[in-house]
């Protein structure tokens, strides 16, 4: 009887460590060679944190995996790597244990020992400075979305007293509506009086506005509308300071002087909430290519994808692997040589929810992209060809970050030109496979 033969696999990570992160403590597995207590398990006070740091350099580790444990796992990390040592971040998904028990003890001693045979590969983490960018950036958002909750306020306050003014101006925070609310704030009860103060732009009439004026003055709302009012301009003066903070970190990673070139693209409107600096610039200059030359990537948009991400995509391999970090690849779920599902995975991206939103706005663009856009939702449903479009946009972003390469729009007739060709030439191949042979027909004269 033949004797059957073990594979067995090769140590890569002698000197690896597993950390099974928490919020109040974090449990740390080492080689049992190195240690008599191989696992222990320290408390996440600054101090212990250091004591695990110590104790993992003395036991002459070098590589370190931890999962992605909420926001539980960054001070270890930042720690970790400033110590020189070699940190992965994993998914903890991808690090599931066997089933049945399941300790903390067990977790990090599972993620020590596929570490110590190179089956595990860390989480993309941008360089230090453009971590601090992103943080900066995402408190940005933060801000917005707080601000954008007292403006809801105002307009409530404003209904319960019946005064009409979002039915005649598209915006209470623009500058008609807020010169008409600090009015009323300040005491002023006239309505056309307050109707005066609208921008010549407002296509409303005098006499409309000042109808829509006209309401219950009741005090427990103007008390509302004042705190909403005071809260949102507390959040503006904030977001002041957050764009002052960006332009000088923008600005130091800047690595030229050189100015973009004038864009071909028309600008209808500028993007609402958008920094108040040139934020192109300072892209162009980080970058050394105009983003924004893509049509539905404007600054807001590009300044994002850099924040998340950062200029150096050497990371990813190709520009297959970024998209499927992004989750804008379709998926390969297989069996028995059936495809079962295409559908891409659920992924909170920033980048990806970025890009999808810059494809919704391609809608109407008169540009090869817009008319890519509309010809995927010919042929799938709204949700399939914005994740296409957002495909399409992420492999020109690589590719433009990667090469140093320029966009250069060759506009909706050329595309729709190759598409006819492309088509032409499938029809002929198919006819030809059938013994056909396609004729063109020749116009006919009126």
């Amino acid at each position: 009887m033949a004797q059957r033969t073990r594979m067995k696999l090769d140590i890569a990570n002698p000197n690896a460590a597993g950390v099974d992160v928490g919020s109040a403590s974090h449990f740390v597995a080492v080689p049992p060679d190195r240690d008599d207590e191989a696992v222990r398990e320290f408390t996440s006070f600054t101090e212990d944190l250091e004591r695990l740091a110590d104790w993992l350099v003395g036991c002459g580790i070098d590589t370190v995996a931890m999962e992605s444990t909420g926001v539980y796992w960054i001070p270890l990390f930042e720690l970790l790597e400033a110590r020189g040592l070699t940190v992965y971040l994993v998914n903890a998904r991808h690090v599931k244990n066997v089933s049945g028990r399941k300790s903390d003890v067990l977790d990090c001693q599972w993620l020590q020992q596929l570490m110590s045979y190179g089956l595990l590969s860390g989480a993309f983490r941008p360089k230090n400075e453009i971590c601090a960018l992103r943080a900066i950036m995402r408190q940005r958002t933060m801000l917005l979305s707080y601000q954008g909750q007292h403006i809801q306020h105002m307009q409530k306050a404003l209904s319960q007293m019946n005064i009409q003014l979002a039915n005649v101006i598209s915006d209470v925070v623009g500058e008609t509506g807020q010169r008409i609310l600090r009015a009323i704030i300040a005491g002023e009860r006239d309505p056309l009086k307050l109707a005066e103060l609208k921008h010549g732009r407002i296509q409303a009439s005098t006499e409309q506005i000042a109808m829509s004026l006209r309401g219950n003055w009741r005090e427990e709302h103007l008390f509302a509308l004042t705190q909403a009012v005071e809260l949102f301009d507390a959040y503006s003066q904030a977001l002041q300071r957050c764009d002052v903070r960006l332009e000088s970190m923008l600005g130091a990673l800047s690595r030229t002087k050189d100015e973009p070139g004038p864009t071909k693209r028309r600008r209808i409107s500028k993007v609402k909430n958008a920094p108040k600096f040139d934020v192109r610039t300072y892209l162009f200059r980080i970058c050394g290519v105009d983003l924004t030359a893509i049509d539905g990537i404007d600054t807001t948009t590009a300044l994002k994808i850099i924040a998340e991400i950062g200029p150096d995509l050497s990371r990813f391999k190709s520009a297959k692997h970024f998209a499927s970090w992004l989750g804008l690849c379709p998926g390969t779920k297989i069996s028995g040589g059936k495809l079962l599902s295409g559908a891409t995975k659920r992924t909170a991206n920033r980048v990806a929810q970025a890009l999808k939103m810059a494809a919704i706005s391609l809608r109407a663009s008169q540009s090869a992209l817009g008319a890519y856009f509309r010809r995927m939702c010919a042929r799938l449903d709204k949700g399939k060809a914005v994740t296409a479009v957002a495909h399409k946009l992420a492999r020109l972003i690589y590719t433009m970050l990667t090469k140093g390469a320029a966009y250069v729009d060759q506009g909706q007739q050329h595309y729709e030109e190759r598409y006819r060709q492309r088509v032409l030439f499938h029809l002929k191949k198919k006819a030809a496979a059938m013994g056909l042979e396609l004729v063109p027909v020749q116009p006919q004269q009126t």
